[in-house]
């Protein structure tokens, strides 16, 4: 019988700007609406309150590509989840969940303690994985998205535990039935 592949190694690490070309192509993968250049830029140079990472798998050439993004914004004691996508080609790796998770926990050491995000209503897999951290639906934007004036769920963390955190952080596989779509 044939063994499954082996899971890529995975690293996060802080987004640089010579990382935009392939974040924003994995952004337009994922999204309907996706950021642009511009946005990605901005987030590592100029907006203070933003906490940008990027995951990074191994190649079977021995380097590394980036799979993956996550974008907060860190106001006060607030987390907001801005961003989040997996390249389609790694998902059901739980990398999104990695790069949420170790995201979660960088704003937690900057004095966050609550988090929340908009999710699409129809986004039932992406829905899923911000449960699996404790994230609840406490209200709904109607028509927040603009290109087919589907309603977004906000969905907020009321107590992040960083201990919690650091165990969904070094998860790494997930079930097909668990994956995560990739759309906000």
């Amino acid at each position: 019988m044939m063994q499954p592949p082996a899971a890529p190694a995975v690293r996060i690490r802080p987004m640089r700007l010579e990382d935009v070309p392939r974040v924003y192509a994995i952004d337009r993968l994922c999204f309907s609406l996706p950021w642009t250049e511009r946005s990605y830029i901005f987030e590592i140079t100029e907006n203070i309150n933003s906490s940008a990472w990027v995951a990074e798998v191994s190649t079977p050439e021995g380097g590394y590509e980036i799979a993956g993004m996550v974008v907060n914004w860190i106001i006060l004691d607030e987390a907001h989840v801005a961003t989040l996508g997996v390249h389609p080609d790694y998902r059901r790796l739980r990398i999104g969940q990695r790069l949420l998770a170790h995201s979660l926990i960088e704003a937690w050491k900057r004095g966050a303690r609550i988090a929340f995000l908009e999710v699409r209503r129809g986004n039932v897999n992406a829905q899923a994985l911000y449960e699996r951290f404790g994230f609840e639906v406490v209200g709904e934007r109607p028509r927040y998205y603009k290109d087919n004036n589907e309603d977004a769920l906000l969905m907020t963390l009321e107590r992040m535990q960083v201990e919690k955190l650091k165990a969904l952080e070094t998860t790494l596989r997930v079930s097909a039935s668990q994956s995560y779509s990739g759309e906000r």
